[in-house]
């Protein structure tokens, strides 16, 4: 059986109101958690930004923007990760949609 493997990007947001070690902890555990399921092609930290709106009455958030390939399951087990991960405020992973030339 063939195994696909996918583009994706992922955005996920930090609590910035955490001390900034621990801020780097949590952006390099998923930044090794990726490498080891597929390829990480770039990684765009943004840094500290104003929420839309409060979560958790948390104003502001670290944001960090992950594009990647990995086999199709794994977006799945990402999310799972995020969800039980204390400090991640939201994220999202999404599948990049493959780009049809023209003839």
């Amino acid at each position: 059986m063939i195994e696909t493997i996918n583009k994706y990007e992922t955005i996920f947001i930090v609590d910035a109101t955490l001390e900034e070690d621990k801020i780097a902890g949590i952006v390099e555990k998923f930044k090794s958690l990726i490498a080891e399921a597929g390829e990480i092609e770039s990684v765009d930290e943004w840094g500290k930004r104003r929420l839309a709106y409060p979560i958790n009455d948390v104003n502001e958030g670290y944001y960090c923007l992950v594009n990647f390939s990995a086999k199709t399951d794994f977006p799945q087990e990402l999310e799972r990760i995020y969800n039980i991960t204390d400090g991640i405020l939201r994220s999202i992973v999404i599948k990049k949609e493959e780009k049809k030339k023209r003839s």
